[in-house]
């Protein structure tokens, strides 16, 4: 099959898996909703579950579809920026910085709005310390970047561990949820929503330099790319959706690092496919993900990241059995 009928192929099934987790996410829970009830809810018909529908499930089905899309995006700006397949978007420590806000928040007992907001400083100052210590003077290279993450992610990862050693009982199931990803606190989508669909309106112009970069950071300099300005650009959009990401659903480390490297596997390694293939087959696999967290042993709720490793890992090695072979 020629390339581009592949992709196009590839792109329209992930856009049905996409549509389909969200009407799963809508339809199932606790209280089935049918589908037909579904489209009545949403068009604003007066029927039965109609609030369970609207207020309940859509803002939250939102949630994991663009906070999905958002790591997804991240990781796939970070392999290509990074030149590593096995980058993910918190290998930079931003998803520790969030932490370390996060768990400060719950432990002075802030409110979500609060939660929120210290996760979003937290992952913000993260990002300056690792652009601040990994430019030094000006020798920006991956490995200096990567090696400066690590070391802020190991940090930030002391501290968290240090609050929840020292943390009332009564707060470390809140504490060690949000750690493992949590969407049930989603009530707000439209942030992380619209901060998707800017992150990638704002990367599709980069695709083709990026797809030089890819090639090695002298061929894309012979060819014409402005390297350094790629870099700040590609380095400040992944970070900045991560830390939305990571502040709307919590750590949620899988999605970032698998999912763009199976739509490489399938798709090849033309950015402009990429990026949106990542976005959608991210935001189903989340979305998927969190539908089954909430109602396997419901009423109560798994943690969301530990599904999507269930889910994608054996996935993840048996394409990858299948290409080596």
């Amino acid at each position: 099959m020629p390339s581009h009928r592949r992709a196009t192929l590839v792109l329209a099934v992930l856009a049905l898996l996409g549509a389909a987790s969200f009407a799963a996410a809508l339809a199932v829970g606790s209280i089935a909703v049918p589908l037909a009830d579904v489209t009545a809810a949403l068009i604003g018909e007066p029927i039965d579950n109609a609030a369970i529908v609207r207020e309940l499930r859509l803002p939250r089905a939102l949630s994991g579809f663009a906070c999905g899309g958002l790591l997804a995006l991240a990781g796939a700006l970070m392999q290509v920026l990074l030149r590593n397949p096995l980058a993910d978007p918190y290998v930079l420590g931003i998803s520790g910085g969030a932490g370390v806000g996060a768990m400060f928040a719950i432990l002075l007992g802030l409110s979500i709005a609060g939660l929120n907001t210290f996760a979003f400083l937290g992952a913000l100052g993260a990002m300056l310390i690792v652009f601040g210590l990994a430019h030094g003077d000006g020798a920006w290279t991956q490995t200096r970047l990567l090696l400066t993450g690590v070391i802020v992610a190991a940090g930030c990862g002391a501290l968290v561990a240090l609050m929840l050693s020292i943390a009332p009982e009564h707060k470390l199931h809140g504490m060690l949820f949000w750690l493992m990803g949590d969407l049930s606190q989603s009530t707000s989508p439209w942030i992380p929503v619209g901060t998707l669909i800017v992150a990638l309106l704002a990367s599709l112009p980069f695709a083709r330099e990026l797809n030089l970069l890819a090639r090695g950071h002298d061929t894309a300099q012979a060819l014409g790319v402005d390297v350094k300005r790629l870099r700040y650009n590609v380095y400040a959009i992944a970070s900045l959706v991560t830390a939305v990401a990571v502040t709307s659903a919590g750590s949620i480390g899988f999605v970032g690092l698998v999912v763009p490297h199976l739509v490489r596997l399938a798709i090849g390694n033309d950015q402009r496919l990429l990026l949106p293939a990542s976005v959608l087959a991210g935001g189903a696999l989340l979305t998927f993900a969190d539908t089954l967290a909430r109602t396997l042993i419901a009423p109560q709720q798994l943690p969301v990241g530990v599904l999507t490793a269930l889910i994608g890992v054996p996935a993840f090695l048996f394409l990858l059995t299948r290409q080596r072979s």
